[in-house]
């Protein structure tokens, strides 16, 4: 789906490692999505570890949702 396109805000969640990628595709698509990223790896994180980088990912990536 096209969210931004039909003017439904959007949030990317990326982890760090990938922030390069992001920029080169974006760059390419001329496109600037709204990212909040995390730390890397995600896959091998506790719950615990989980609930405190989505409390931390949860205030910017509401930010950009609002964002004009």
């Amino acid at each position: 789906m096209n969210l931004d396109g039909r003017g439904i805000p959007g949030v990317s969640v990326v982890t760090e490692e990938f922030a390069d990628a992001v920029e080169v595709q974006s760059k390419a698509l001329g496109f600037e999505p709204g990212i909040v990223y995390v730390p890397h790896p995600i896959q091998n994180r506790t719950a615990d570890e989980l609930a405190r980088i989505a409390d931390e990912a949860i205030a910017p990536a509401l930010k950009l949702l609002q964002a004009q």
